[in-house]
């Protein structure tokens, strides 16, 4: 049985047991938090697909740890004229585990 379910914007392949990062969650490590935007639900071959989400269907997820991404260097320059400029930035994820898919 898996899910697709929108997570703060992002929509998301999900199953039991799973482990996903997704952008940080306001939430303490080993809370509970529950995501109802489900799209669409498959059980075992039968479909069910939200207008736009599926009555009654929600994810439940336990917050493992609050962890940074990989950092990312923007890097701008205008040749001949002298301008560089050099920017990074680290997003942060929450690190996330699937615990009961209710559908």
């Amino acid at each position: 049985m898996y899910v697709i379910v929108d997570i703060q914007g992002q929509q998301m392949k999900v199953e039991k047991d799973q482990k996903l990062y997704v952008h940080r969650i306001n939430a303490e490590n080993g809370a509970s938090v529950e995501f109802d935007k489900v799209l669409l639900v498959d059980k075992d071959g039968s479909v069910t697909v939200g207008a736009p989400t599926v009555e009654g269907a929600k994810v439940v997820v336990e917050v493992v740890s609050q962890v940074k991404g990989d950092k990312v260097l923007v890097f701008h320059k205008k040749r001949r004229k002298g301008y560089r400029k050099l920017n990074g930035h680290r997003q942060q994820f929450s690190e996330i585990v699937v615990k009961e898919i209710i559908a």
